[in-house]
């Protein structure tokens, strides 16, 4: 079972400038602890379930260049770029870009966008779930396009682009995984069962929630004949560490034991914020829970 990192707090010691050398700092200890993957949530305010909209905030696929040019094995991605962001191409041409500068490490990771105060914020049009949605499996279909055959047209009902050529291409192959965030039933997993490559889903949902909605991927996938094992089972909660544990706090084995309770639902992969990941402490306890997932072999339950 693979740990990932989400850093998704800049407010450190230090203020603004101190931003570059800790992230970097962070980059480094996190692949010196074996973490798997690190990804930023791609916001322009800070997301009021984390901190207050006034927080120092980067912008997430600067923050991934940054991140590729100071990492070797990482995987790299957002969780989750809001469809209404950014235009379809635009976007492609932002993964691509950091799939190419990190070697072929980068996850495009999208969902329909929720944050109306941001949008509102920055000028940017929200339109109603529904058509979120519509421009979620469009700009899906135009990843598609984009990776397998550069400069072709797409015509849509919300994008249409005339020759989007893509160079240089991906050295992901056959292209940079897909991961669609969120866990609603009917629509946001079935796009899951016919075009990503992985999903990812609250921990907060807690084991029935989280078995169920696995059993709804499942049984989408059955539903256009995609097999179920393809799709990488992601999930996201907070992680406090701490050597004794308590105050809120896991000690490393009793993370290695939460998180590999993920893994009996058949989830692979379990991404995790630390409150903390600035202090240099934290990093020896991560390198702990990285080895003891990398132990664990997530099952796949027969259907």
């Amino acid at each position: 079972m693979h740990l990932g990192l989400a850093v998704v707090r800049f407010t450190w010691p230090g203020g603004v400038a101190a931003i570059r050398p800790i992230l970097a700092r962070i980059i480094y200890e996190a692949e010196q602890a074996g973490v798997y993957s690190l990804w930023f949530q791609d916001h322009f305010l800070q997301n009021p379930l984390i901190g207050d909209p006034h927080e120092p905030l980067p912008e997430s696929y600067t923050l991934l260049g940054f991140a590729a040019a100071h990492s070797e094995r990482l995987r790299l991605g957002t969780l989750v770029t809001g469809v209404t962001y950014r235009h379809p191409g635009v976007l492609i041409k932002q993964v691509t870009t950091v799939d190419v500068l990190s070697g072929g490490r980068a996850y495009l990771g999208i969902g329909a966008a929720w944050y109306a105060e941001e949008h509102d914020a920055f000028g940017i049009p929200f339109p109603p779930l529904r058509e979120r949605f519509e421009r979620l499996e469009e700009t899906l279909q135009i990843a598609d396009t984009m990776w397998r055959s550069s400069g072709a047209p797409h015509q849509g009902r919300h994008y249409q682009l005339r020759g989007p050529v893509n160079m240089p291409p991906p050295l992901s192959t056959p292209r940079p995984r897909i991961l669609i965030g969120g866990g609603g039933e009917r629509r946001t997993l079935s796009l899951v069962a016919r075009y990503a490559d992985a999903c990812n889903l609250f921990e907060k949902f807690g084991t029935d929630q989280l078995r169920h909605k696995l059993e709804v991927l499942r049984e989408h996938c059955e539903r256009v004949g995609r097999p179920y094992s393809e799709i990488e089972k992601t999930s996201y909660g907070v992680l406090a560490l701490s050597r004794r544990g308590g105050d809120g706090t896991c000690t490393p084995a009793q993370a290695v034991e939460r998180l590999a309770a993920l893994s009996e639902l058949g989830f692979e992969h379990a991404i995790v914020s630390l409150p903390h990941p600035e202090d240099p402490a934290v990093w020896e306890l991560v390198a702990e829970v990285a080895e003891g997932l990398a132990q664990v072999t997530p099952v796949v339950a027969a259907h």
